[in-house]
């Protein structure tokens, strides 16, 4: 998954990177990370973090999911 792939996923979850961080234990700032495409910050997406996210495109919900 390409960091602008793995952006849009999140996206289309409706998910900000703090809450997605939260369901993935991980740093908000861990996730723009993943999510920049250039610079010195930028580092592909985690690969077990990317499985994750097509698992709840599919429709699983973690139990940290954000409540509405």
């Amino acid at each position: 998954m390409t960091p602008q792939e793995f952006k849009a996923a999140r996206e289309a979850l409706g998910l900000s990177a703090s809450q997605l961080g939260t369901i993935l234990s991980t740093d908000p700032r861990t996730i723009r990370k993943w999510e920049a495409e250039h610079g010195g910050s930028a580092r592909p997406p985690n690969p077990i973090a990317c499985r994750v996210l097509e698992w709840m495109l599919a429709g699983y919900r973690p139990p940290e999911w954000p409540q509405p």
